[in-house]
């Protein structure tokens, strides 16, 4: 055996040889295993990423509608009311940083210029910006301790849709989507509608690493409800249509039985399913001549000024009335005023009375009668509103009369299912300047938005680059003090 090995030793491998070759096999098991974890641990079926799917305990609601008020409004103009503002008007404000926000500020503390009322049986104060919802406040749970770490726009929305600032996260549409599915599947259960694309866009309802069966369909208040690439060629018969999507999904099936599983291609296999069923519900479900002149009235579809933002919320509640998950509305465009950017309304740098009178006037009237409209058609038991922006407002003004970005502390209010009507939870300082009790991160909101619907946030997971990724990330506790 020796003499052999010596023999033929030219034909053996140099041990710098065998490590070499011996590394490549080792990395291929290795990539195939990366591959594999990003496939996701316990993903839904490859061909069917939208099964409904139980949640983990009985949920409080179904469905939740997300009022997004882009470009941040002030929590002291709002639903915060700080009498020591009005006292101190343009004295030093204690404990002010000129740089919390993107530009620089006075440091002189700026009145809130609205009246202020309390309101219903809870008493709670509300600014005179808001003379509907100021008549639902029993129905809402308000957070005043809301904070998080970006002071701009695009990055502040992001970290509040999906609990990180880096762009790519998944968002808390589609963890929901991911996680329980959909319940009518014509359908799709995660709708965005804008009238102007908020800074971040995309990246603020993105479905980010999580398969692209999850990624939000949004609707363009500029097009009234029209969906790209829906309908049928009219070259095409219905029956040839079916008879084309069916070989085009044997041929995906086939070739994804050969090979290891593909999300993104089970996606592609779901979009012209989905697109398919769509042509028939989707027309019906965004088509708002079937609501009475009374219904239209309420919502303010004859007000100009709130015209869009109407339309936007009962689609909404047309929408989740239909079984979809969860929609979200980013109000843009006419809400703002002296001078404010279209896709950033709500952003009073230059005068806040002046922005947020037209902020609020145009969102106002729909915002309320969709909590109405909810509660009288038994829909607000099972539904979640959620109300807010990306982040607050400075307590000392920018300028003379304009306030800048402020993460430190601000409001956001839920109501429906399972939320304790009429509470107030946590507070800012005296100023309303940062939250100073009882702080809520995203992360708790999140958590709480979660287990409303079932799920238990440290358990709804997906293996993405070898760690297994959630929505609240390391952090996120249950807020039950606003639960009923």
């Amino acid at each position: 055996m020796f003499n052999d090995l010596t023999t033929n030793a030219s034909l053996l491998p140099s041990r710098r040889r065998f490590l070499q070759q011996s590394s490549l096999g080792f990395g291929s098991v290795a990539l195939a295993t990366m591959l594999a974890e990003q496939q996701g641990r316990g993903a839904p079926a490859p061909l069917n990423p939208m099964a409904l799917r139980p949640s983990l305990f009985p949920p409080k609601v179904k469905s939740v509608i997300w009022l997004f008020m882009t470009g941040a409004p002030s929590q002291v103009d709002t639903w915060d009311y700080k009498p020591e503002l009005q006292k101190r008007n343009g004295q030093p404000l204690p404990g002010s940083d000129s740089k919390t926000g993107f530009f620089t500020t006075s440091g002189k503390i700026l009145k809130s210029p609205f009246d202020w009322k309390q309101h219903g049986e809870s008493g709670s104060w509300v600014s005179g910006i808001f003379p509907h919802l100021s008549q639902h406040v029993d129905k809402m749970a308000f957070i005043h301790s809301m904070h998080l770490k970006a002071n701009n726009h695009a990055p502040a929305s992001m970290e509040l849709m999906c609990g990180d600032s880096q762009p790519g996260r998944p968002s808390a549409g589609a963890w929901l989507t991911y996680g329980l599915g959909t319940e009518n599947q014509n359908l799709p259960s995660f709708v965005v509608m804008h009238e102007r694309r908020p800074r971040g866009d995309d990246q603020i309802w993105s479905a980010g690493f999580l398969p692209k069966s999850f990624q939000a369909l949004t609707l363009d208040a500029r097009r009234n409800g029209v969906i790209d690439n829906l309908s049928r060629s009219t070259m095409e018969s219905a029956a040839q249509q079916r008879s084309s999507l069916d070989l085009i999904k044997e041929m995906n099936q086939q070739h994804a039985q050969l090979r290891a599983p593909q999300t993104d291609l089970a996606a592609r296999i779901n979009s012209f399913e989905l697109a398919y069923r769509m042509q028939t519900d989707a027309p019906e479900a965004l088509d708002l001549t079937h609501e009475s002149d009374a219904t239209k009235k309420l919502y303010g579809l004859d007000n100009k000024t709130c015209e869009v933002f109407a339309r936007q919320c009962l689609t909404a509640r047309r929408l989740v009335e239909r079984g979809v998950r969860f929609v979200q509305i980013f109000a843009g465009k006419n809400a703002g005023g002296d001078g404010a950017v279209d896709d950033v309304p709500w952003d009073g740098h230059n005068n806040i009375e002046t922005n947020h009178r037209s902020c609020g006037a145009a969102t106002d009237q729909p915002a309320a009668a969709l909590l109405a409209d909810l509660a009288g058609r038994g829909l607000l038991d099972e539904t979640l509103v959620i109300w807010g922006g990306e982040f607050g407002r400075t307590s000392d003004s920018q300028g003379s009369v304009g306030r800048d970005h402020n993460p430190k502390g601000f409001t956001i209010w839920m109501a429906g299912g399972g939320i304790k009507a009429g509470v107030h939870h946590g507070a800012t300082d005296e100023f309303g300047y940062k939250a100073v009790e009882d702080k809520v991160h995203v992360n708790d909101l999140h958590a709480t938005l979660l287990h409303l619907l079932g799920l238990d946030h440290e358990k709804l997971t997906y293996r993405h680059n070898g760690r297994d990724y959630r929505l609240t990330d390391l952090g996120g506790r249950v807020i039950h003090e606003i639960l009923a």
